[in-house]
């Protein structure tokens, strides 16, 4: 009879922000989101994102030659920066830059991706680095194009 009178307890007990009882509503975003949260790999310092740092852009005729610093101090083999990609205004991709191998040994570091057409119109981009295990984020450089 104990047990039944803890369990009840605990079940009419548990309520959530609203006041209405936990059991008797289906799992929100909100009520999901610690977990998710958690699974997210950081470093020592709490970083989960690659950093860009900064970005150098010159044109070459028709397209650009974009040369982009990222730093990543949680750099491994098992989770690096893979990646940095140049956005548009309106989300665009315009560029994306695969880095296939982890650069612990060299923090920051800058790799160069040329041949990136950029419309006439654009005269800003937004340039994204991207973790192996987390995908984009992090600091993002903001350049305006020296026409």
């Amino acid at each position: 009879m104990t047990l039944a009178a803890s369990l009840a307890l605990v079940a009419c007990g548990s309520s959530d922000e609203t006041g209405a009882d936990v059991a008797a509503t289906t799992p929100t975003t909100t009520l999901v989101a610690p977990a998710a949260e958690e699974s997210v790999q950081t470093d020592a310092a709490g970083q989960r994102f690659p950093d860009v740092i900064d970005v150098e852009a010159t044109q070459d005729g028709a397209t650009w030659t974009f040369a982009v610093t990222v730093s990543s101090p949680y750099d491994t083999p098992e989770r690096y920066a893979d990646g940095w990609r140049i956005v548009s205004p309106d989300g665009t991709e315009l560029g994306f830059r695969l880095l296939t191998h982890d650069h612990a040994s060299e923090q920051p570091f800058t790799r160069s991706l040329d041949g990136v057409a950029i419309p006439d119109d654009v005269d800003v981009v937004t340039v994204e680095g991207r973790d192996q295990a987390n995908g984009f984020g992090g600091e993002t450089f903001e350049l305006t194009l020296a026409r």
